[in-house]
């Protein structure tokens, strides 16, 4: 059975300034989920599910999903604050704005995966070869299996220079994932890069390894992920900030002895949508690499 790839789309945008995951950046209109969709297609992946917001379903159809939907097998679930909780817990939590996090909207599609799947963010730019890795190991193994993958990336290739950045820190042994340390404040600092962590700051060399949120999974992680869920709400259900990340519970999977992750690399240099600063440059890199032949002037057939 093919993989299935499983986007998480439906985020805020509070830095980028709006819905950055239907901003068009493509000579023709593409978003840069289109250029994604298109890796993962020739990746050997058999299906898209999008994870979006209710409120923007209708732009979220006309800019990107009919587009894509004409070309891929392709679906969407939604999210909400609303979702995964019991009547109680959503009037206990009516003042909060900010989503739950992505443990929260993976749990979202459950019902929708029927296969080993990948995981990615909606406004990075992960590059052919990481698709092609995990969509060749995710097609070799069971849905049973707790042998998971991920792709990590090197720090100073994922860096944005206008302003900071959200990354997993990872630790790796014998090509396996042992730990991952969310640092969500990455930036430079002079001729260097520094993360405040938890208001100590870390000095970082840029050839660390970071989680990009590009994972490969078995339906057998959601038990896993529905433990941590469960955890959070206990600790974290009623702060306005803390959100259950993906990161964290997959790195659990590995520390609790739940499973494995198995560690792959890509020396590809990101780019994405974190900043309104960003789209220029996105839209550079995409004319760049039509010109170089990496992708076709029209993306898509239909």
């Amino acid at each position: 059975m093919k993989p299935t790839l499983l986007v998480l789309a439906a985020g805020m945008g509070s830095r980028y300034g709006g819905v950055k995951q239907i901003d068009a950046v493509g000579q023709n209109g593409e978003c840069l989920l289109d250029f994604a969709n298109f890796d993962a297609k020739k990746s050997g992946f058999g299906n898209v599910v999008f994870i979006i917001r209710k409120d923007i379903e209708k732009d979220f159809r006309e800019k990107l999903f009919d587009r894509v939907a004409a070309n891929f097998d392709a679906d969407y679930v939604f999210q909400s604050r609303e979702s995964l909780l019991t009547q109680e817990e959503i009037a206990k939590t009516a003042e909060r704005k900010k989503p739950w996090g992505t443990v929260h909207a993976v749990l979202c599609a459950e019902e929708k995966i029927k296969a080993p799947f990948a995981v990615i963010n909606s406004d990075d730019y992960y590059g052919r070869e990481a698709f092609a890795t995990l969509g060749n190991y995710l097609s070799g193994i069971s849905n049973d299996s707790t042998e998971h993958a991920m792709v990590g990336y090197v720090l100073d290739k994922t860096m944005s220079k206008n302003g900071s950045v959200s990354r997993g820190v990872c630790t790796v042994n014998d090509g396996y994932l042992a730990g991952i340390v969310e640092n969500t404040k990455i930036s430079y600092s002079g001729d260097g890069i520094i993360s405040d962590l938890n208001g100590q700051i870390i000095n970082l060399t840029g050839k660390e390894w970071v989680s990009m949120n590009l994972f490969g999974f078995t339906p057998k992680a959601f038990e896993g992920f529905h433990e941590y869920w469960e955890n959070f709400k206990k600790e974290g259900l009623y702060t306005e900030k803390q959100e259950a990340l993906l990161p964290v519970a997959a790195s659990e999977i590995v520390t609790k002895g739940e499973g494995k992750i198995k560690f792959f690399t890509s020396t590809e240099s990101w780019f994405g949508m974190t900043y309104p600063e960003d789209r220029e440059v996105v839209k550079q890199e995409i004319i760049n690499k039509i010109k170089s032949g990496y992708y076709p002037e029209k993306l898509w057939d239909k």
